[in-house]
Parts: C-alpha cells; sequence; structure tokens
C-alpha cells in the first residue's frame, strides 16, 4: 500500500511537471531567442540556448522609434493599468458593498443584471463602444482606457468581493451602527480592511488584463507617443520589410516583468482570495 501511494505521487508529480514544462516553454523559448541574433533565430529555432549571447537586442529595442524610447511605452502602460485598476477595484468593492448590505428596491435585478454582464461577449460591445467614445471626443486619448473601468461594473470582481462581504457578521455592522458610524464608515473601516484578499486578487487581475491589453489599444490610441506596450512590440514587425524580431524577444520579455513580479509577491492573497469566501472560522 505504501509503495503505490509513493508510486502514485511520483506520477503525479511527473505530470505536473511534464505540463508544467509544456506551459512555461514558449516564453523560455522567447526569452533565450532574444539573446540571438536577429537573423539567425528562427534558423536556429530549434536548439534553445544560443551559441552566442548577444544583448544589443535589448539595447536595440530600448532605443524605440522616432525618438521615443520605449521607458515612454512603459510609462503609458503603468499609467493606464495602475489607474484603471485603481478605480476598478474601489468602483467594484463599493458596488459590491451595495448589492451585499443595504437592502433596497430592485437589488435583486440589479444583481441580474450584473451576472448577466459577465456572460456578454466584449466583442459585441466594441462597435457601440467606439461610436459613443467618439462621440463624447475621447478617442485618441486614455480615456476610453481607463475612465470605463473606473465607473462601469465589473462582475467578475463585484461577485468576488460580495461572496467576502457576505462571510463578515453583521453583528459588526450593528455595532457600528450603534457607535455612530454611517455606510461610508463601516463601508471604509470594517469592510475593506476585512475584504483585503478579494481587494488585492481584484487588483492582480485587473492589472494584468490591463497591462496586457492590445485590442482597445489598437482601436483608441492613434499617436506612437501614446502607445503602451503591448501597442508598441508590433512595431518591430514589419510585413514590407524586415523585422526586428530579436529587439521585439526583447521587449516582450521585459514586458512579462511587472506581471511576474506582482504575482510572486501577492501570491499568497491570490490564492487566499480565489480559494476563500469571507473569514475564516
Amino acid at each position: 500500500m505504501i509503495t503505490r501511494k509513493k508510486a502514485g505521487k511520483i506520477l503525479y508529480h511527473v505530470i505536473v511537471c511534464s505540463l508544467g514544462l509544456v506551459m512555461i516553454y514558449p516564453l523560455f523559448w522567447m526569452f533565450m531567442s532574444s539573446f540571438k541574433e536577429s537573423n539567425t533565430i528562427f534558423l536556429t529555432a530549434g536548439r534553445l540556448i544560443p551559441e552566442k549571447f548577444v544583448f544589443t537586442n535589448y539595447l536595440n529595442g530600448w532605443k524605440g522609434f522616432a525618438k521615443i524610447s520605449f521607458a515612454v511605452f512603459f510609462k503609458n502602460s503603468f499609467l493606464i493599468a495602475v489607474t484603471a485598476t485603481l478605480g476598478t477595484v474601489f468602483s467594484s468593492a463599493l458596488v459590491a458593498y451595495g448589492l451585499a448590505r443595504c437592502r433596497f428596491f430592485g437589488r435583486k435585478i440589479l444583481f441580474a443584471a450584473m451576472l448577466v454582464s459577465m456572460m456578454l461577449p466584449a466583442q459585441v460591445l466594441m462597435i457601440p463602444q467606439y461610436l459613443w467614445y467618439q462621440k463624447l471626443g475621447w478617442v485618441g486619448s486614455y480615456k476610453p482606457l481607463i475612465l470605463p473601468y473606473c465607473f462601469a461594473i465589473q462582475g467578475f470582481f463585484v461577485y468576488l468581493m460580495i461572496n467576502f462581504i457576505d462571510g463578515i457578521p453583521r453583528e459588526l455592522d450593528e455595532a457600528a451602527k450603534i457607535d455612530g458610524c454611517s455606510y461610508y464608515s463601516i463601508f471604509s473601516r470594517i469592510i475593506m480592511p476585512l475584504i483585503t484578499p478579494a481587494l488585492i486578487t481584484a487588483s492582480i487581475f485587473s492589472f494584468m488584463w490591463r497591462w496586457d491589453d492590445f485590442l482597445s489599444a489598437l482601436l483608441y490610441i492613434n499617436e506612437s507617443a501614446k502607445y503602451p506596450v503591448s501597442l508598441a512590440l508590433k512595431l518591430f514587425s514589419d510585413p514590407g520589410s524586415s523585422s526586428d524580431y530579436g529587439a521585439m524577444f526583447a521587449m516582450a520579455s521585459l514586458s512579462i516583468l511587472p506581471a511576474v513580479i506582482i504575482f510572486i509577491c501577492l501570491q499568497k492573497y491570490l490564492v487566499e482570495g480565489i480559494s476563500t469566501s469571507g473569514l475564516k472560522g
């Protein structure tokens, strides 16, 4: 029996490690290819480790295009991702608190509408949103990439936070009301600190989605100086002439560092936010 258990554990770890290697191999190949000369990347695609490590790809890629360095693109991405994430998390927490704690007419209808919005493909809204933002004069600015996420409901985050808030004893709210706290004071002093795992989980997902958002930037940004990293990377590929794949892979490798660092630093909160709902007993 003990031998079977050990064999099962070994088989389990072998399968998991194999699947993990398959998933991480493309990223590792991209990272190692960033140290190859551009004209030899696809000629030696089957060779993972380059014969000679070349660091000029990072220097050439960081120079950017038309006197616009990649530092500008990174700054633009951080501006969009951080601002949209802060607005998304705060507005989602506020809506979740209202749906979970406040009793008002139409609450169930709004909750059902929120769930329906989670099932609606984003492509369905693409054309109406573009026409709307165009009439508002937002096209060509960061407003379509930031403001809708600050004031529109993000169903997944709201649903996540509602589950956490439902696990908080209502006696805490009642005790705070006796002490003279308003709904806003209860939200800021009691609810927000107790749903920290959910807030961090939503922040991680929101930052990664906004950081990697290519389609929205392609639709609404029309100036190279305003490009985020996700959109600037495509400038290395020119179908009409030669493409600098070495510089592209180098900058792509740098572009995933913020998401990786955030995930590593906040991993325990992410796991807790997904696997638990509310307070632990």
